[in-house]
């Protein structure tokens, strides 16, 4: 209730000054609601870019060329006209999405599963950065079981309402067969990792 010289109606700049500061605080509360409501779309973002690529494979390997092109297909398009994935020495680089879904055609495993974990996301607008751990047991081509454990560093931008990746790059930690283990495989230092 307002008090002022006006009984419980208070004065005309005191109304004024009570209707700015709602008008503040909701557009604050707007802007917070859009943060989060971006951060979940930027999560959403990656667990279908995960599913995706592991839907490339099933029990026996690899899909059938028809299918692998549809998921290829369905994977570029979760990147923007002139994206780059980056994979690192091993698995290559890809700019612009013709070439990644290309990319995405062409399976290098037999096998994969792949957990996102950790994020930490920021948005600024139209534009976003995050950092992901990433562990994915797969089985490489000639059929070991193998271990893999890294990060992601991705750059999001908003196009047309929806979140894409315009940046995604692979930091490998190690890759070590399942049967010996990662304690003998070289871990790298996770040089240019962004996290705080």
């Amino acid at each position: 209730m307002l008090s002022g010289g006006r009984g419980s109606h208070g004065t005309g700049s005191e109304a004024v000054a009570t209707s700015q500061e709602l008008e503040r605080r909701v557009l604050e509360l707007e802007e917070r609601l859009r943060a989060v409501e971006d951060v979940a779309a930027i999560q959403r973002l990656k667990a279908h870019y995960g599913r995706l690529a592991d839907a490339r494979y099933g029990r026996r390997g690899a899909r059938p060329p028809d299918e692998l092109a549809r998921i290829a297909r369905e994977i570029a398009s979760l990147f923007t006209e002139d994206a780059v994935w980056d994979g690192g020495p091993a698995l290559g680089r890809c700019e612009g999405r013709a070439e990644i879904e290309k990319r995405f055609r062409e399976p290098t495993l037999r096998f994969s599963w792949h957990y996102f974990v950790k994020p930490h996301i920021e948005v600024a607008g139209d534009e976003g950065r995050a950092t992901w751990d990433i562990l994915a047991p797969c089985t490489a081509a000639d059929g070991t079981a193998m271990w893999m454990a890294g990060f992601e560093e991705d750059e999001y931008q908003r196009v047309e309402g929806s979140w894409l990746h315009r940046r995604m790059r692979l930091g490998v930690v190690f890759m070590a067969p399942h049967a010996t283990g990662w304690s003998q495989a070289l871990a790298p230092a996770r040089e240019g990792r962004n996290r705080s």
